[in-house]
């Protein structure tokens, strides 16, 4: 029975590494910044079937830009401040490169309508170099299990690495 649940984990993790493996490479494929955007809330959100993307950049300019209008869906713009607010829900300390967590309901601010309907979510907190505002990647899921501290990161610390590195080069 232990042996059977090993190959289980085994075979768990390898479908895990396949499906982040094919979110990066769809990931890279876009061309032009708004592409790239719209593929994380399309493409790169159905391969890690996930039910909500959010891209949030920190900044001091508002989102009345016409290009974050026009994104709205998978993109949003916050205060100096607001990423590391949401991580730690308004409690301060240190936050984590990656926060999986259960939730009651999502944030309306970053999912919308679909806020009732969130019930865990995944964090990915970009950095995107000297001198620049942090992001953060939200993904949120109407399955209450999908995200949990209870586990491992180390997948989507690595896709949470490839994402940072990508913004990096569309923002210089």
């Amino acid at each position: 029975d232990t042996h059977r649940s090993v190959i289980a984990a085994a075979y768990e993790n390898l479908a895990g590494t396949n499906q982040i493996h094919r979110a990066i490479l769809q990931m890279l494929d876009p061309v032009e910044f708004e592409t790239f955007l719209r593929n994380l809330g399309g493409e790169v959100a159905d391969i890690l079937r996930v039910d909500a993307v959010k891209l949030v950049l920190e900044s001091v300019q508002n989102d009345n830009d016409p290009a974050v209008q026009r994104l709205g869906d998978v993109l949003t713009v916050a205060e100096p401040g607001f990423i590391d607010d949401y991580l730690s829900q308004g409690r301060g300390g240190l936050v984590r490169q990656v926060t999986l967590r259960a939730l009651q309901d999502g944030s309306e601010a970053l999912y919308g309508t679909k806020a009732g309907w969130i019930r865990s979510e995944a964090c990915l907190k970009l950095d995107f170099g000297a001198g620049r505002l942090p992001g953060l990647l939200v993904m949120g899921a109407e399955d209450p299990h999908m995200f949990g501290p209870q586990q491992g990161t180390d997948l989507l610390t690595f896709f949470t690495g490839v994402l940072e590195r990508t913004m990096r080069r569309w923002l210089s």
